[in-house]
Formats: structure tokens, C-alpha cells, sequence
């Protein structure tokens, strides 16, 4: 499967844009997985903890590889706490916040997943992506649907195509109108749809937003947002993009340290599936690309805006996915 082209391949200063890609998954160790990342990329291991590595300098860029919880790895203010007074204690007390951090990390390595993050490479690349996802799976890789514990995503972040304000409402209108054709595509796992990692969006706030009288400045994007989604969880996170566009931001949400600014989507959504060989980066790139077709067709998302909004205020809900599916083999 070869990545399908966005309709604005590359951004105003004429490069491909890029695509970060997170993915979780069980079974095996964070060493192990950045190894098989060192092999396909290059570049050199770094051992930051017993349980989170860094690929630096590969191909593409940086890669991290660790388990995701921040209760397993070392917390830097504790290292670097400095005390003239009592040194050994200090010293001791860090010893054995390290040693507490790895001894968790061993206890739970079986249900917290390793996660890759890897660098933003151009979205034409992700065949090679796909390349380390299959040695992953063929190493023994455990996805979101081998236990009822695993609830494990794949998150995309595509660089945006514009940073202006017309622009990032129509990625958000485009998205909200298609997003329960993408559930349906991906057939989200069920313990993803009990944990609150990729929530969707409210009808109330769905409504605002396609609504063709609302037209915000960027400044009122981001505060009608904030005031609608006080949450990292949503199926399509802005607050990366926000928070990058006003880094100085008084927002506790935007200044919270899970939050990495940057000119991206957040698109949470996809199930992590490395035990089935037909599923790939690719395919849920492929499936993203069909919201920046609609975001791209001004004419034709306003009438989707449109029959959203009356279908929403007179018919049942159930039926809203049935449309969209007529609409997608159109």
C-alpha cells in the first residue's frame, strides 16, 4: 500500500510535509524495539534509564523509545536536586528514587506498552515506517486487540498545511463530519472506547463549529475550544497546535508538560494493530487523508456542514453513518 497524496502536499516553504507517528504496543522490552529502530534508520543508541532509549542522529532524525509512564522513569528534579546539608542523605534519597523507578518499570512492562516516537518524516516515506512496524510484529509484538488491558493507539501528526485560522477550521469541520466514517473504519477496540484517550468531540460543539455563520479569528478558535474541550482527550487533539501558535498562553492545558507544542494535528484516534499484517501506517495515513479532501473542497464541506447540522437537529443519530457511507463510495 503506497501513501495517498493530501491535496496540499507540501507546505508555503515548498518541502514535503511531514508526519510524526507514535505507536504503542506489548511484549517487547523498550531496548529490544530501539534496536530494531537503530537497524532500519541508523544512528546511535543512547541509554537515558532502564527503560527509555533514545536513537539520535538516524535518517529521519531523533527516535524515542520507552515505556509510557512517567512513574517508571527517574524524575529530573529529584536528580538534580542539589543540598549542601546532608549530601549522603541526598545522595541515598536518589538512589533510591532510581532504583524504586526501574523496579517499577520491570513490574509493570507486561500491561504499560513500549511506545516509539519517532522523528516527523514526509508523508511519501511511510512505506519505510512500515518497514520497522512489520520486524516489530515479526519480533512478537502484542496490539490493542490480544488482551482486554491493552489499549493501545497509533497517533499521527500531520504537519498542518496552513497555520491560518480558515484553514484550521475547515481540518476541524472536515474532521467532525467525518469522524464516526473513521470509527467505523478503524472498528475502534472496545477497551479504547471504555478509556477516555480519544474522545470525540460534543454534538453541542460539533454544531458551533459548522455552523457557516461561525467564522473566528484564530485567537477565538482556540478559546471556544479550550472552553469546549477542557481535555488532552480528544480523537483529534489541537492543543499541541495551540499551544505552539500561542506559546505564551495562560491556559494551564496549554502549559502542561504532556503537551508538546508543535505545528501539527494530533489525530489519536487509530487502534495500534501490529499483529495484522494487512494494517500499517500507511492505511491510517491514507484514511486521515480523506479529511483534508473535504477540508479542501470549500464548496462541498459547506454542504456537509449543512446536512450535518439538519441532521443532527431532526433525525436520529444512528443514521448519520449510514449518509456518510453513501457518500464515501461516491
Amino acid at each position: 500500500m503506497n501513501p495517498e497524496a493530501p491535496p496540499i502536499p507540501r507546505t508555503d516553504e515548498k518541502h514535503l510535509r511531514r508526519v510524526g507517528v507514535e505507536i504503542e504496543f506489548a511484549a517487547i522490552a523498550p531496548v529490544r524495539a530501539a534496536q530494531l529502530v537503530q537497524a532500519h534508520f541508523g544512528g546511535s543508541l543512547e541509554h537515558l534509564d532502564p527503560h527509555r532509549f533514545k536513537i539520535v542522529d538516524s535518517r529521519w532524525g531523533n527516535f524515542t523509545v520507552e515505556l509510557d509512564s512517567k512513574y517508571v522513569h527517574p524524575d529530573h528534579k529529584v536528580l538534580e536536586e542539589n543540598s549542601v546539608e546532608d549530601s549522603e542523605w541526598h545522595q541515598l534519597r536518589r538512589e533510591l528514587h532510581q532504583r524504586s523507578r526501574r523496579l517499577l518499570g520491570d513490574a509493570v512492562a507486561g500491561i504499560v506498552p513500549t511506545e516509539i516516537v519517532c522523528p516527523p518524516i514526509p508523508w511519501l516515506a511511510l512505506n519505510e515506517l512500515d518497514a520497522l512496524f512489520d520486524a516489530l510484529r515479526l519480533e512478537g509484538a502484542r496490539d490493542t486487540r490480544d488482551s482486554l488491558l491493552y489499549g493501545f493507539g497509533l497517533h499521527l501528526n500531520p504537519e498542518v498545511p496552513s497555520l491560518e485560522a480558515e484553514s484550521l477550521l475547515a481540518h476541524l469541520r472536515a474532521y467532525m463530519i467525518l469522524a464516526a466514517w473513521l470509527r467505523e473504519e478503524i472498528d475502534i477496540d472496545i477497551t479504547r472506547q471504555i478509556l477516555p484517550h480519544a474522545n470525540p468531540f460534543t454534538k453541542e460543539y460539533a454544531l458551533k463549529v459548522l455552523d457557516d455563520a461561525y467564522a473566528p479569528d484564530l485567537d477565538t478558535l482556540i478559546e471556544d475550544y479550550l472552553v469546549a474541550n477542557p481535555s488532552r482527550n480528544r480523537e483529534l487533539d489541537l492543543l499541541p497546535l495551540f499551544a505552539y501558535l500561542r506559546p505564551d498562553h495562560p491556559n494551564p492545558l496549554l502549559c502542561d508538560e504532556l503537551v508538546s507544542p508543535r505545528p501539527t494535528f494530533h489525530y489519536r484516534l487509530p487502534n495500534a494493530q501490529l499483529s495484522q499484517p494487512d494494517w500499517s501506517a500507511v492505511c491510517e495515513w491514507n484514511r486521515w487523508v480523506e479529511v483534508e479532501r473535504l477540508a479542501a473542497d470549500t464548496e462541498l464541506l459547506a454542504k456537509r456542514s449543512a446536512t450535518y447540522i439538519d441532521h443532527y437537529q431532526r433525525s436520529p443519530t444512528s443514521h448519520w453513518l449510514d449518509r456518510l457511507k453513501g457518500w464515501m463510495k461516491e
